[in-house]
C-alpha cells in the first residue's frame, strides 16, 4: 500500500520538512545503513541511515520505505562524514521531475509520488522511496537532564 494521504500536497510538505531537517546534518557523519531488500514485493523493503555529530546534537535517523531505487555502496561501511546531503521530493505524473532525476526511474501512470535522498562523502547514499520518515532524537547531553 502506498502512503496516502488526505492533503494535497501532504507527502510534498512532509518531504520538505524532511529536507530542512536535513540540511543542518552536513557536519554529520553516517554513524550506520541498514538495508532490508529481502522481500521481493518493494513495499517492504527499507533503508535506514543514522547520522551522528556528537553527544551536543540530535542523532538523526532517515527511514525510507517502498524502494524503488537504491545504488549499492562498497562492504566495509565505518563511520563517514558528509559532504552533502539532499532529500527532494519527486512528484507523480503529469507533473515533471527535476532535471537532475530524469532518467532515473520509469515513470508511469502507477508511479505515486516519491522522495530521492541523495548523501555524498567518502560513503554515497543515493535512494529513491515511496516513503520517508526523519526521526530527531534528543542529544545526549538533553537526554541525561532529568525534567
Amino acid at each position: 500500500m502506498v502512503d496516502e494521504h488526505g492533503a494535497t500536497d501532504a507527502f510534498k510538505n512532509r518531504c520538505t520538512n524532511a529536507a530542512l531537517t536535513l540540511e543542518s546534518c552536513i557536519s554529520y557523519s553516517i554513524e550506520r545503513i541498514s538495508l532490508d531488500d529481502s522481500n521481493e514485493d518493494r513495499k517492504d523493503n527499507t533503508l535506514d541511515v543514522w547520522l551522528r555529530e556528537g553527544p551536543w546534537k540530535p542523532d538523526v535517523m532517515i527511514s525510507l520505505s517502498n524502494l524503488h531505487s537504491v545504488r549499492p555502496w562498497g562492504p566495509g561501511l565505518s563511520i563517514s562524514f558528509i559532504d552533502g546531503i539532499s532529500l527532494v521530493h519527486l512528484p507523480k505524473l503529469p507533473l515533471p521531475w527535476p532535471a537532475e532525476a530524469v532518467g532515473r526511474l520509469d515513470r508511469s501512470e502507477d508511479l505515486p509520488d516519491l522522495v530521492w535522498l541523495r548523501i555524498t562523502g567518502p560513503i554515497e547514499v543515493d535512494a529513491v522511496a515511496a516513503i520517508v520518515t526523519v526521526y530527531l532524537a534528543q542529544s545526549d547531553d538533553a537526554a541525561s537532564v532529568l525534567r
